[in-house]
């Protein structure tokens, strides 16, 4: 009862209705026999799976390798200061309070 797009549309598969159809055969299934397939359709969908995990994976391969040239990229351009060698130090904080030493007497 495997039903595979690849057994009725292979490449040379011949398609025939078979009339009238088993008794146990489901009701929303036609009965069908395949011929003249160049290649069954086990090692067709073996194929096409393998094709995909293959794509898959150069697919994955690629992501990681332009995910680390962004990682890798130098940011020398500063966005606040320009082309400050230097880079941007904010401005510096100025405290109001002068701490003292604390001495305590017994």
């Amino acid at each position: 009862m495997h039903r595979s797009w690849w057994m009725e549309n292979g490449p040379g598969c011949t398609v025939t209705s078979v009339t009238p159809a088993p008794d146990w055969a489901p009701e929303d299934h036609r009965y069908i026999t395949v011929s003249g397939c160049l290649l069954e359709y086990q090692y067709i969908e073996v194929a096409h799976s393998s094709l995909q995990i293959f794509l898959a994976l150069v697919g994955f391969i690629y992501a990681c390798y332009v995910v680390k040239c962004i990682t890798e990229e130098e940011d020398s351009f500063d966005f606040i200061g320009g082309f400050d060698s230097y880079g941007y130090q904010g401005p510096q904080k100025t405290s109001h309070l002068q701490l003292q030493p604390m001495y305590m007497s017994k």
